[in-house]
């Protein structure tokens, strides 16, 4: 074949195409609607993404000291831990401003506690309840027959909660059953 019949077979499958295209012409009517199609759609597209827009920006609002609110529970550990230091100290007892020293601390702490509730942050209570890795990180296993196994039987530290979301997990003792020791034959 020469290069001139090539040429021409080329041409004639693209007519063939030409008049598929102008036999399959939509009429106005059609045209219309798939205008109004696509219209519909890019109008439903925007109206999610504003949505979308609308929630990451009360998310951002609400949460967005999340970091800094977890960051700031070191401060009720660490005034947990020196208050309890504190009264376990004999020597510290013993002087004179021992008790308006407590009090200044317990005040602190009532404030900041204060603060962390008008702002969404609540302590997780787990004592007595039962064991959810939801909300609670075991740390040990306690043998214990007076409670049912999966209970919460100590809390190591304290877990918080901001506005519904997990801050921090309680790091939790739970009770296990006594394990029964077997005789040596």
């Amino acid at each position: 074949m020469t290069k001139s019949e090539k040429k021409d077979q080329e041409k004639e499958p693209l007519k063939d195409k030409e008049t598929e295209k102008k036999e399959k012409e939509e009429t106005p009517e059609e045209k219309l609607k798939t205008v109004q199609d696509k219209l519909l759609r890019s109008m439903a597209e925007i109206e999610n993404q504003r949505r979308r827009f609308e929630k990451e920006k009360q998310e951002a609002f609400e949460f967005g000291s999340f970091n800094f609110a977890a960051e700031s529970l070191s401060l009720i550990d660490n005034m947990d831990r020196a208050i309890t230091s504190f009264k376990n100290d004999e020597n510290l007892k013993k002087n004179d401003g021992f008790d308006k020293i407590m009090d200044g601390i317990e005040i602190v702490k009532k404030d900041l506690i204060s603060i962390f509730k008008k702002n969404g942050i609540e302590s997780i209570e787990c004592l007595n309840k039962k064991f959810d890795p939801n909300f609670h990180q075991a740390m040990m296993e306690v043998e214990n027959d007076a409670k049912e196994p999966g209970t919460v039987v100590q809390e190591i530290q304290k877990g918080y909660m901001m506005k519904g979301r997990l801050l921090r997990p309680s790091l939790v003792g739970v009770a296990k059953k006594r394990e029964e020791k077997k005789e040596k034959k």
